[in-house]
């Protein structure tokens, strides 16, 4: 077995990488269930399905109380709307099965990140250095969880190398339809990712440093053809305004810029230098910056968009994900080079292996137990509970220990409530008797979901003499994952769910 792992090794890297990678995204499908951040289920799933069902749950638009566009892609969530939309077609109404097939076709395509990162590198450096990036795109901690998930900033990366890829060939065969074809994947990723504009101009830019007119006129018209029909009709049919989401999206964010996570322009770097892993991180920046000229159109593109994203206050780690094969490709063909002609490595080989050792120990461990974790376990659960009940009406959220409450994903309850009622440190008990005893359209609650266990038994005692009698259903347990990571940054919330049925209120 192992001979015939370095035959493959040997003879047909690629096929042996995808099958590693492979592995652990189906793996991830299967176990990686709920979602990682509030951006990847509820911008795209909780819209598209709430869409589907003849609704608009996040009120994007005309028609369900907004005047004007919110900032929000239509494309990308309305490709998950239609998939939706026919499983309502086939009756097929489990949330969980669907996102079974959801995260099954994200697994897929995002072997075209593995495909492309590999033939990129072959195409500069040779089998040696795209082994090693391919295995790196494949294998990393991060990639096969974050690979299933609905982040836009994932599934912008295939275009994006595409692009990379269409214009090499270009320039390799001097044929104007290639760089037609990088640019349609270039407007497919700002289609997906509005940032992706960062990566589009860096493209540009090449093309016209290296006076290659007619391929920047070529690579412009694609782009600007794939976004007109993504953003320009879509918005034009919603909205009566081409490209009205866009720019109110650059709107919204200028002047919210300081709003949300508000970090050092540094923070990218560390971020970076962390979940790569050192010293293979240190490694790879440094050959990434030091072979900045010679490949030009791996640095400039991820440089702006590096650049931009460091210096806008609202920082989140994931806005930075579509460097990094970039990162990694250009690192490994810089490094490499940078170790062939080194004194000091050659001397050090046994130094350099060994840090390779580190790495992959290092890197093993959270890549099983992330690819096989349930993110936000206890909402997602909570949902699933309730949905089986059958006599849900609406609910109501207790989070006194808070200023906000945590949004159940209300795709998992697999209906669409008009208002979910939430207890938190702002909004009081009796505010919410107050509001559903004076408003005759209001639908009573029948559930109660006390979030996290701080103080849980004042707090049910507190509900029962305010509101009426309750009695306990369930209580659902955040994952091992989200206590993790709640414990190692407490921003990260993780709580317990203490589901209980309200049997009669009080007047």
């Amino acid at each position: 077995m192992l001979q015939q792992l370095r035959k493959y090794w040997d003879e047909k890297p690629l096929l042996l990488i995808l099958g590693a990678g492979l592995f652990l995204r189906l793996l991830a499908v299967v176990f990686s269930k709920g979602f990682g951040f509030f951006d990847d289920h509820f911008l795209i799933i909780e819209a598209g399905q709430s869409w589907a069902d003849g609704t608009d749950y996040n009120n994007w638009l005309p028609g369900s109380g907004t005047t004007q566009p919110g900032g929000h892609n239509l494309f990308y969530t309305g490709i998950h709307y239609l998939f939706f939309a026919f499983c309502n077609l086939l009756h097929f109404h489990d949330p969980q099965g669907k996102m079974y097939f959801v995260r099954l076709f994200h697994a897929l395509f995002s072997l075209f990140i593995i495909t492309l990162g590999y033939r990129i590198t072959f195409r500069y450096a040779g089998k040696h250095t795209a082994r090693m990036a391919g295995i790196l795109l494949s294998l990393y901690w991060f990639m096969p969880m974050l690979s299933v998930r609905n982040l836009v900033e994932m599934v912008c990366i295939p275009f994006l190398l595409y692009a990379t890829w269409m214009i090499i060939r270009g320039g390799d065969e001097d044929k104007n339809k290639f760089y037609l074809f990088a640019g349609l994947a270039a407007g497919a990723a700002f289609a997906i990712r509005f940032q992706s504009l960062f990566f589009i101009a860096g493209f540009g830019l090449v093309l016209l440093f290296q006076k290659r007119w007619w391929a920047a006129v070529w690579f412009t018209l694609g782009t600007l053809f794939f976004a007109c029909i993504s953003q320009g009709l879509i918005d034009y049919y919603v909205w009566k305004k081409p490209f009205a989401e866009f720019f109110e999206y650059i709107k919204y964010n200028i002047a919210n810029k300081y709003n949300f996570q508000t970090q050092p322009w540094y923070m990218y770097f560390t971020v970076l230098g962390g979940i790569l892993v050192p010293p293979i991180s240190l490694f790879l920046l440094f050959g990434f910056a030091r072979k900045w000229k010679t490949h030009l159109l791996l640095f400039l593109p991820s440089f702006l968009f590096f650049a931009f994203h460091s210096y806008f206050p609202n920082k989140q780690e994931r806005f930075i994900l579509p460097v990094i094969p970039f990162i990694v490709m250009g690192g490994m063909i810089g490094w490499h080079e940078f170790v062939a002609a080194s004194a000091f490595w050659k001397k050090r080989s046994g130094l350099l292996r060994g840090c390779w050792i580190f790495f992959w120990c290092l890197n093993t461990i959270p890549l099983i137990f992330i690819s096989l974790s349930y993110s936000k376990r206890d909402r997602v659960e909570s949902m699933v509970y309730l949905s089986k009940k059958g006599d849900v009406k609406t609910f109501i959220i207790e989070a006194s220990p808070q200023d906000d409450a945590v949004m159940p994903p209300m795709y998992y309850l697999n209906k669409w409530p008009k208002t979910v009622y939430y207890i938190t440190s702002k909004i009081t008990c009796d505010s919410v008797i107050k509001y559903t005893n004076g408003n005759a359209d209001s639908i009573q609650p029948n559930y109660v979901l006390f979030q996290e266990d701080d103080r849980i038994d004042e707090r049910v005692k507190h509900f029962r003499d305010c509101y009426g009698e309750i009695e306990p259903e369930t209580i659902i347990h955040q994952g091992l994952l989200d206590e993790i990571l709640h414990f190692l940054n407490p921003v990260n919330k993780s709580q317990t769910c203490f589901i209980y049925r309200i049997t009669k209120k009080r007047h």
